[in-house]
């Protein structure tokens, strides 16, 4: 904690602070429908059966997200052909400041993410030996929002 207060000048309780009166939006954000839509066939991934919602502050910033994560026995380009479509009837727009073939979008002060799972992804979060996330097949889909 020391090191912390020395590098941001804010000790934890700080950081903690600064998410105070989030509840409402965090629950707001685990609640977008945008979260349920998945391709046929996709199914939430074993052990994330809620989605994860919660807010972080660094340095002032707070951020607010909820992040979904699901299997798929289909190709990458049939979740971005889902998400292409899901997203524009969902009022999100494809965001300018992304790569063409990416996938992210914008939603008033929101960043809608599809992510692939990597197997550097995976060992980094504890699941190397997940037959149901193996690269290629697994994909998060999160939102945040700065508030």
């Amino acid at each position: 904690m020391l090191v912390t207060s020395a590098l941001t000048g804010c000790t934890l309780m700080d950081l903690a602070q600064d998410c105070d009166g989030t509840d409402a939006r965090v629950e707001e954000m685990a609640a977008l429908d945008i979260l349920d839509s998945r391709p046929n066939e996709a199914t939430v991934a074993q052990g994330f059966d809620e989605v994860d919602a919660g807010c972080w502050s660094d340095s002032g910033d707070v951020m607010v997200y909820a992040e979904r994560t699901y299997a798929f026995p289909g190709t990458r380009a049939n979740v971005a052909a889902h998400y292409r479509t899901a997203a524009q009837q969902d009022g999100w727009s494809p965001d300018p400041d992304a790569a063409p073939d990416g996938l992210s979008f914008v939603k008033e002060t929101m960043s809608l993410r599809i992510d692939f799972l990597t197997a550097e992804l995976l060992a980094a979060e504890g699941h190397e030996s997940r037959a149901d996330l193996s690269p290629g097949v697994g994909y998060s889909i999160s939102v945040d929002s700065y508030e």
